[in-house]
């Protein structure tokens, strides 16, 4: 692949729990300079980073729904989802409910996704599944439920996951969906050759904070 082209493949973020306004607003600085293809933020700062890219056409961005557990009412994220985006957001990446797969509760998993898919129309809606909870059979049920629902992304995590995503993940995810969706990586992609691996098996998108941008963007030669 075209090293270059890494930036249009990569959604930075802040969305910790102790995610600062500078750090957001680095985030920003480096969507700008490398024309990263999305940046995301917590709810509660989404209009701020909606007006802070105004001026950067070649960068979206994502709302964040249902962090970190995607336990909420299925109407607290259609609502969530439908204000993010009536806020300027052009991707929404929601969290599954994480304890109904758990508990096997499949129909109510399904039914949530597709309440806030059909909330949100044409707009590509990237479906959670925190692959640090789930055992690989859960892994594939809900990569399976997912696309079954309308999303247009499977995506590992939130990045507040137990562990980091492995190349191992992405190819269950791809087994199961094949080209019915596309793979998002996010929660501990820090390195390029953990990055070029995770392509090799199917990923074509990547959720990295900050910092691990900036370093991948060095070992590519761009930064």
């Amino acid at each position: 692949m075209d090293l270059k082209q890494l930036p249009r493949m990569i959604d930075l973020s802040c969305v910790k729990a102790n995610s600062t306004v500078e750090e957001m607003n680095g985030m920003v600085a480096l969507a700008k300079k490398y024309g990263f293809i999305c940046c995301f933020a917590m709810p509660y700062y989404t209009e701020w980073l909606v007006n802070a890219l105004k001026d950067a056409p070649d960068t979206i961005v994502g709302a964040t729904v249902g962090f970190p557990h995607g336990n909420e009412l299925t109407d607290i994220k259609v609502m969530s989802a439908k204000t993010q985006k009536a806020l300027g957001c052009s991707e929404v990446d929601m969290v599954q409910n994480i304890t109904a797969l758990k508990n096997k509760d499949y129909d109510a998993v399904g039914r949530d996704i597709a309440a806030v898919k059909a909330a949100i129309g044409e707009t590509p809606l990237k479906v959670i599944l925190e692959v640090s909870c789930l055992t690989d059979d859960e892994i594939c049920r809900a990569s399976e439920i997912a696309v079954k629902n309308g999303a247009a992304f499977v995506k590992t995590g939130t990045g507040w996951g137990s562990r980091a995503t492995t190349v191992h993940d992405i190819e269950l995810m791809k087994k199961t969906v094949g080209d019915s969706a596309r793979i998002k990586a996010a929660g501990g992609v820090r390195d390029l050759q953990t990055l070029l691996a995770m392509v090799d098996a199917g990923c074509s998108r990547f959720g990295i904070g900050v910092g691990s941008a900036e370093k991948i963007l060095k070992e590519a030669g761009i930064f």
